[in-house]
């Protein structure tokens, strides 16, 4: 079979090639490989990315996709549990595995002459999982203790989960991707199966791999490892759109803290045509406009010139499978009260609806936004993780400069009526944390992501 699949990729020219780096080719059964070559350094990464996350959870569930994410190491019927990193250390190499709300993907950093063993080694854990109720008892209670750390503990941690959980009514964003802790609690081993049988098939992922490589030899290794996986079929995914949102919504968060800290989601669209959208462009460099560098507008005027604020910020992510959010957060100076902050904020909003931005001012956020993504783009790493991101929630590796020509075609104009139309109160959340007495406890230090640490 192997032979023969070679032979009809060298008849067709590789049909499904594009000729241009990147390149794109797909197995018969399903998984889309992409391969970035990049000659800059004899290494390799490699990533598998899934196109299941948390927003594909059903309720009682919740947090099975971060928790299958950690069984994924506990073995199959040819590696025994805890030897699959092993393997890739003393190889030279490094690996880890990371959840979002949209997907769950995995990755190898290795030497150009060892991804065949991270191919050989992520082909076997696709289809030979071993889900044992011995290790799931082990693994399920090593993720509790994570949200205890990572959210229970932390006190944005907790407003951020309960931001999320009053913005996203209908959407399953509302759920966090760690999971609710009475879902854990109550997880068997049969869940993590049925999420595992479900989702986790060559047509329904995606290989990424960037180095110092040749794609015909890469797509060989793919054809030769994971070729053989059979493909089955997927449920089908429904629309989970949110209904209208009729007014501001406000919930506070008690928790022990030094401080307070206010975070504001404002709803918002997402890409969805590269080309034809304009406002999720326009909303990025919004977001640069308020908090893109040092001397944007919410550090300059709430930290430096007013000091109501220790602390502010301002975030976008244009590219989801879901609704979007564009969150301005903070922590008052001491002496100021969240509320101080927020009128803060709403006044620098105000400022920018009524008077827009000059040219002068959207050239230099401009050049910084852009100048972040490029930069983001020299780490081997990073193209992998845009070409992941892209492929997994709709889009196209095929997008990324056009992603990035449309950010440089955006408008002052175009900047005040995206701030006009979505930064308003009908379609806005307001998170505040009211701090409690911290009885002696430390606070843990805020973490990114749902990254598996083993």
């Amino acid at each position: 079979m192997y032979r023969k699949a070679l032979l009809g990729m060298a008849l067709l020219g590789l049909s499904g090639v594009v000729a241009a780096n990147p390149y794109e080719y797909k197995l018969a059964n399903g998984l889309k490989v992409v391969v970035k070559e990049d000659p800059r350094a004899p290494v390799v990464v490699s990533q598998i990315w899934y196109r299941a996350g948390s927003m594909d959870e059903v309720n009682g569930t919740t947090g099975v996709a971060h928790v299958l994410e950690h069984m994924m190491f506990k073995g199959t019927r040819k590696v025994p549990a805890g030897q699959f990193s092993k393997i890739i250390a003393e190889a030279g190499g490094r690996e880890n595995a990371f959840t979002s709300h949209d997907y769950t993907a995995y990755f190898q950093q290795l030497q150009v002459d060892k991804l065949p063993l991270a191919f050989k080694l992520e082909a076997d854990r696709m289809a030979n999982l071993a889900l044992t109720e011995r290790e799931f008892s082990k693994e399920i209670k090593v993720v509790m203790e994570e949200r205890r750390m990572r959210t229970d503990d932390n006190p944005q941690s907790l407003v951020g989960e309960q931001l999320n959980a009053l913005a996203f009514e209908a959407h399953p964003y509302h759920h966090p991707i760690v999971g609710w802790m009475n879902d854990l609690e109550n997880m068997r081993v049969e869940d993590a199966r049925t999420w595992y049988r479900t989702w986790y098939a060559p047509n329904n992922a995606t290989l990424v791999v960037v180095g110092d490589v040749k794609h015909d030899a890469v797509f060989r290794l793919a054809q030769q490892y994971f070729g053989p996986l059979k493909p089955h079929a997927l449920p089908s995914r429904k629309p989970q759109k949110e209904p209208l949102q009729r007014g501001i919504k406000k919930v506070t968060v008690k928790a022990p803290a030094k401080q307070p800290y206010v975070a504001m989601a404002y709803r918002t669209p997402v890409l969805r045509n590269v080309t034809e959208d304009w406002e999720p462009y326009a909303l990025e460099i919004l977001a640069g406009v308020l908090d893109g560098y040092s001397a944007a507008r919410l550090n300059q005027s709430l930290v430096r010139e007013s000091r109501l604020a220790n602390d502010v910020g301002a975030g976008y992510d244009d590219i989801s499978r879901g609704p979007g959010l564009f969150i301005i957060d903070g922590t008052p100076s001491e002496g100021k009260s969240v509320a101080e902050l927020e009128q803060g904020i709403r006044d620098q909003i105000v400022k920018l609806q009524r008077d827009g931005v000059s040219e002068e001012e959207l050239q230099r956020v401009k050049a910084q936004v852009v100048a972040a993504q490029v930069y983001q783009r020299d780490s081997m790493f990073y193209q992998g993780m845009l070409i992941g991101n892209l492929e997994s929630t709709g889009l196209s590796w095929r997008d990324e400069k056009t992603l990035l020509a449309k950010l440089n075609d955006v408008t002052a104009a175009q900047v005040k009526e995206v701030a006009i139309k979505y930064l308003q109160n009908d379609g806005l959340t307001v998170a505040t944390l009211d701090p409690q007495p911290l009885d002696g406890k430390q606070q843990p230090q805020p973490q990114a992501g749902e990254f598996h640490v083993h």
